[in-house]
Order: C-alpha cells, then sequence, then structure tokens
C-alpha cells in the first residue's frame, strides 16, 4: 500500500512534466550559486582550517547531498503544523496506519533532485583532487557520511514538526537547523568556533557526520572517527520520542 502511495504521488508530479522539470534545473542553478560563492572565496586565499580548497568542496558537497535526501524524504514534515492547525491530522489519525507514512509518502518532493545531481556534480570535481588515498574503508566511510547525515537532517525535519504540537504554529526559527545547516556546512564545522563545534558535536550532530570523520579521510584523525556518522543516529531517538509525546498529547484544533 505504500509503494502504491508513492506511485500515486509521483504519477501526480509527472502530470505537469515541464513545471517539474523546471523546478528542479533551478534548484540545480540556485544550488551552483552556493558552490560558486564558495569556490570564489577559495580562490583568494590558500587553505581554511588546514583543509585544501578540494578538501572544503567535499565537506560542502557531502553536506548537499545529505540534505538533499534528507528533504526528498522528510519534505511532508513542511506539512504537518497546518494539518495540525486545520485539525486535518484528525483525518490521518482514524484511518487504520500508521501516521508518519500517511505524511511523507504522499510529499516526497522531485525537484529535490536538483540538489542531488549538484551535490553528485561537486563530488565528481572534488574527490579526485581532494589527495585521499582511497580505498574501500575510506569509500564506505564517505557514504555512511552522506547517508547518516541524511538521517540526521530527516531527523530535523521531525524533530521540528514535532515541535508543532505545542506551538500550532511552524518555528521559523528552527530553520537555521536546517537550511541553515545546508549553509554553513559549505565549510567544515570548526571555522564557526569551539562552542559552535560543541554545539554541533553534543546537541545537533552535525559534525559527527561531516566535520570528525573528514578528518580521518584526511589522515588527520584516529579511526574511531570514521564510525562517528553511525553514532550520530542516535539523535533520531529523542527526534521520535518528542514526535510520540507530542502525538499522545495531541488535541484537536478544530478546521
Amino acid at each position: 500500500m505504500y509503494l502504491h502511495l508513492i506511485g500515486i504521488d509521483i504519477r501526480s508530479q509527472l502530470q505537469y512534466r515541464m513545471s517539474l522539470l523546471l523546478t528542479t534545473v533551478g534548484q540545480f542553478l540556485t544550488a551552483f550559486t552556493y558552490f560558486f560563492g564558495l569556490d570564489f572565496v577559495m580562490q583568494k586565499i590558500t587553505g581554511l582550517d588546514g583543509f585544501t580548497r578540494p578538501q572544503v568542496m567535499l565537506c560542502f558537497a557531502v553536506v548537499m547531498a545529505a540534505f538533499s535526501v534528507g528533504e526528498l524524504f522528510g519534505h511532508g514534515f513542511q506539512t504537518f503544523p497546518s494539518l495540525i492547525a486545520r485539525g486535518e491530522l484528525d483525518r490521518l489519525l482514524i484511518r487504520p496506519r500508521a501516521i508518519l507514512p500517511q505524511i511523507l509518502l504522499g510529499n516526497l518532493d522531485l525537484t529535490r533532485f536538483g540538489l542531488l545531481i549538484q551535490a553528485g556534480v561537486v563530488l565528481c570535481i572534488a574527490i579526485p583532487r581532494s589527495g585521499i588515498v582511497w580505498t574501500l574503508s575510506k569509500s564506505l566511510c564517505l557514504l555512511s557520511m552522506i547517508l547518516c547525515g541524511s538521517a540526521v537532517f530527516f531527523g530535523l525535519f521531525l524533530l521540528k514538526a514535532s515541535l508543532s504540537f505545542f506551538t500550532i504554529q511552524e518555528l521559523e526559527v528552527f530553520n537555521i537547523f536546517t537550511y541553515g545547516a545546508r549553509q554553513f556546512g559549505r565549510y567544515p564545522f570548526s571555522v564557526y568556533g569551539e562552542g559552535v563545534l560543541r554545539l554541533l558535536t553534543w546537541v545537533v550532530p552535525l559534525a559527527l557526520f561531516q566535520y570528525y570523520p573528514m578528518l580521518w579521510l584526511f589522515d588527520r584523525a584516529e579511526a574511531v572517527n570514521a564510525f562517528l556518522p553511525l553514532v550520530s543516529l542516535v539523535f533520531l531517538i529523542p527526534c521520535y520520542l518528542l514526535y510520540r509525546f507530542g502525538l499522545k498529547r495531541y488535541q484537536s484544533a478544530g478546521s
């Protein structure tokens, strides 16, 4: 049934192929403005916190790829505040299916492939120039950085949606940790200072899938850093618990 829902959603978006194509291209081109800005800055300096220009681009590509996949599957959470405010969540609650799949599988945003393609292009540019001696373990580490990063961004979208149980309206300030993190991730997170790095390590674990494993890829840290992207998955537990807590205490806002 869930696969059927995905198929319906995809077919509905494909009804307007030109609109879908142009929006995807727009996402691709818009994301490349961030890349050109980063490239312009890196042309003026020889390095950044010990990272060379291709290495900074690799940091950027990892965060962009992780964000695009996380938003592709978590885009449905953007509608969550309006579902609560209009009382439409009640309609989902009376159906004999889990709530999250109903919200997510009917709201896949195919235009996010534009961001993913852009991240893939930057990866193809940065990987051969990064100076990394690639092995199977390092290749798997890079893959885990992207996949675990996608899960962290998915958790952030879930956390933002879960707060709507208590605020009804969407908290725009929380975008600092979602869309803002995509912008911060253009550089290694260490460049923002020790305080921000601690925040992005112990509170919102963005550095666990970008900065620390990247140090290992560049042979600047111990092999234990390669497993930190997996540790970042622990972040999904409090995100889901808050969602369950809010759902149990949900009271309809009417319509």
